[in-house]
């Protein structure tokens, strides 16, 4: 499990676990990780766990927050990363975290631009017509002619199967289906997105190996999917699941 190495000059002062999906740091006594310190602001940064991964994010700080010496609004997390709040300083511990470079952009879904639409498959001449299925074309072809037997003919040997060529991922999209921005498309393009209206409700898509998962990360309210109210664990998207996110209904689906 991931975790948090707190240290104060050199010495280190207590080791946190990351084992909830969201964990504030901040002055108040409220807040999952509380340092009592004048140069940390009330609820000063949050930091975001999905699947094995993690992200943090300044929360207006009045002094910021610095991620290996850098001010950082939101940087994804990385092993051995330290984030330093005033003269504190957190190393993120996690070997398991993902090695890809970070690239977390936080897109509001109502500020996203029109994809252009694809073209469509041109029909091909003949007999033989261009089937589209999954959006993927397929072209149907006549089987070969049968060969006549031959006398005294060795039994055939099986032909060598050839290696089937790997399939394009698929690109995960985004369509909002209601409000001023109806129709309008966001690729998920970024290991992390964000949807929704900051300070109202915000979730975080994550594109992993094996699917895209929506999660709640800000709001009182938790982001429906077909109907169904999620809860505080990540949720696999499925193709064409509706979403309803800060009063705004979406379709998630590949093309």
């Amino acid at each position: 499990m991931a975790k948090l190495i707190l240290s104060l000059e050199g010495q280190v002062i207590r080791e946190i676990e990351l084992n909830k999906e969201r964990m504030t740091i901040g002055r108040k006594p409220h807040n999952d990780i509380p340092i009592e310190n004048l140069a940390v602001s009330g609820e000063h940064a949050a930091i975001t766990t999905i699947l094995n991964d993690s992200f943090l994010e300044d929360l207006d700080s009045t002094n910021g927050t610095l991620v290996n010496g850098v001010a950082v609004k939101k940087h994804v997390l990385q092993h051995n990363d330290v984030i330093e709040i005033g003269k504190f300083r957190l190393e993120y511990a996690n070997p398991q975290a993902s090695q890809e470079t970070p690239d977390f952009e936080r897109t509001m879904i109502l500020r996203a631009t029109p994809s252009t639409p694809p073209k469509p498959a041109a029909e091909e001449p003949g007999n033989f017509t261009r089937t589209r299925i999954d959006n993927q074309p397929l072209a149907m072809e006549a089987p070969p002619p049968a060969q006549a037997p031959q006398a005294h003919q060795a039994p055939a040997q099986p032909a060598p199967v050839a290696a089937a060529p790997e399939t394009p991922a698929k690109m995960a999209v985004i369509q909002v289906l209601t409000g001023a921005n109806a129709g309008k498309e966001l690729e998920l393009t970024k290991s992390l997105t964000s949807l929704g209206k900051p300070g109202v409700q915000v979730a975080v898509i994550a594109k992993r190996p094996h699917g895209y998962f929506i999660t709640h990360v800000q709001g009182a309210s938790f982001p429906v999917v077909n109907g169904q109210t999620l809860d505080t664990q990540p949720r696999l998207l499925n193709d064409h699941d509706i979403i309803e996110l800060a009063g705004i209904k979406m379709e998630f689906f590949y093309k």
